[in-house]
């Protein structure tokens, strides 16, 4: 890296000082005198809580930064650069004798590697800022007109409801087709429990069905088997990126006069036949969690191209509130905004989303590259008639025998993997719902998700491959 990206001038800013780390990726900068010595260390932390302590961005540094920071010379023996780390210290600034920054040395930072992680090289710091700047903080601001009209375009629907976090996005959309005591909805058995506890909220009974051997999504067969004249609802639920077969879900809906809610939490940018999913149901809901495609930290959407829809979700998201008479609640509504903060950083990641899903695709790549000739790991299945599945975490099965085992050896080794979601007709509190889920059963015990990150290289695949080859 450019050590001009690694430093700041003891003049500068706070926000200079931000703009540098955000640069360098680094989480540090180092700060010199006006003849170029090294004279301070400030990192992402210090900044953070200066601003806590009420500080502003245009505070000058040079009486803020760290003066007694540790460092090596040029001539260090590498052991003894070592040597200077440790919890607190990642990372050290390597100086000549005048104190000119000449390098620097970082731990080792893929000891660990974690499951999945943000990305976040576009427009997202620039955006936040300007919101933050702005004062426009709260639930009101341009970006998030931005962000839903963006997101919803992307998707090739109508009008986009940003909420606070994707559960609030499917009770959000349950309560605007009032579904609620005495209606049943269907839900699959593999699914993370937001799906079926937003069912709960409403007051509704959720049905719990098997999923299809293949592909992992929800069983159209089955959902038929479990349908009476109780049932108002369908939440097919695109499992781990994997597209639910939406055209024989979509014959059955209309059969039998019922709402598909699309459950599109781990599938931005997937299709079936060519269409993204959360344009087949009459509502559609997303999560933006962390760990998921595009990211706001926490947040949802709700996508629909009904205009009264759209317009009922508003009303319902702002607690009800009428629209022409404010603090004149028309309906018992919920406080399930979003903030123009996050919705900076959507916006910002929409911008990208293209660009995300191909660099996800070519490392699910790399990974079914290093397992072809291995036996005893089955890769996610990318070849599905009408089926465009993108890579959320890369998803594999296992000997349900060894899969544990597999799971602890990883997790020994510091990397971050995740088994799959426990099927809800396992968990006592679901169970009553459900019958007759045997696939479900025998693919949660197989399945693991490994390390979807960008920290990740071809050489960390090979070890992740190595300790599953000891273990299988």
């Amino acid at each position: 890296m450019d050590l001009s990206m690694m430093i700041c001038n003891y003049k500068s800013t706070i926000k200079d000082a931000m703009m540098c780390i955000d640069k360098n990726a680094k989480g540090t900068v180092f700060i010199a005198d006006e003849a170029g010595r090294l004279v301070g260390i400030m990192t992402d932390g210090d900044i953070r809580r200066l601003l806590l302590e009420g500080y502003g961005l245009n505070d000058c540094i040079d009486i803020h930064m760290r003066k007694d920071f540790v460092y090596a010379k040029f001539n260090d023996e590498p052991s003894d650069i070592a040597g200077k780390f440790n919890y607190r210290i990642r990372i050290i600034p390597i100086v000549d004798s005048d104190m000119h920054l000449v390098d620097y040395a970082c731990y080792d930072e893929n000891i660990h590697i974690s499951l999945a992680q943000p990305q976040l090289g576009g427009n997202e710091y620039k955006y936040l800022m300007d919101a933050f700047l702005s004062t426009w903080i709260s639930s009101t601001g341009k970006y998030i007109t931005a962000f839903e009209e963006k997101f919803s375009n992307y998707c090739g629907v109508k009008y986009g409801v940003a909420t606070s976090n994707g559960t609030t996005a499917l009770h959000l959309a349950l309560a605007a087709l009032d579904i609620g005591s005495g209606d049943e909805v269907i839900v699959p058995d593999i699914t993370f429990a937001a799906t079926i506890n937003a069912v709960i909220y409403t007051g509704a009974t959720p049905v719990i069905v098997d999923i299809e051997e293949n592909s992992w999504c929800i069983d159209p067969a089955k959902i038929e088997e479990a349908i009476t004249p109780r049932t108002k609802a369908i939440i097919p639920v695109h499992i781990y990126g994997q597209p639910c077969n939406m055209e024989r879900i979509g014959i059955i809906a209309k059969r039998n006069d019922l709402y598909v809610i699309e459950d599109c939490a781990e599938a931005h940018g997937a299709e079936w036949n060519g269409k993204k999913v959360g344009s087949f149901g009459i509502i559609s809901c997303f999560s933006f969690f962390g760990n998921k495609v595009i990211t706001t930290g926490e947040g949802g959407m709700c996508i629909t191209d009904s205009k009264e829809l759209n317009e009922k979700m508003r009303v319902l998201r702002d607690h009800g509130m009428s629209k022409l008479r404010k603090y004149y609640h028309e309906i018992v509504g919920f406080n399930y905004r979003m903030t123009n903060l996050q919705a900076a950083i959507g916006t910002a990641q929409t911008e990208r989303i293209e660009e995300i899903l191909e660099w996800r695709k070519n490392l699910e790549l790399q990974y079914r590259t290093a397992f072809e000739q291995m036996k005893g790991v089955v890769l996610q299945n990318d070849s599905l008639p009408n089926r465009k599945k993108i890579s959320w975490l890369v998803s594999v099965l296992v000997d349900e025998n060894k899969r544990d085992l597999v799971l602890t050896k990883l997790k020994e080794n510091d990397i971050d993997v995740r088994a799959f979601f426990i099927p809800l007709s396992e968990m006592k509190i679901y169970k009553k719902y459900a019958a007759g889920c045997s696939v479900s059963k025998r693919i949660s015990k197989m399945g693991l998700n490994l390390p979807t990150t960008y920290e990740i290289n071809k050489d960390d695949i090979e070890r992740i491959k190595s300790l599953i080859s000891e273990v299988l």
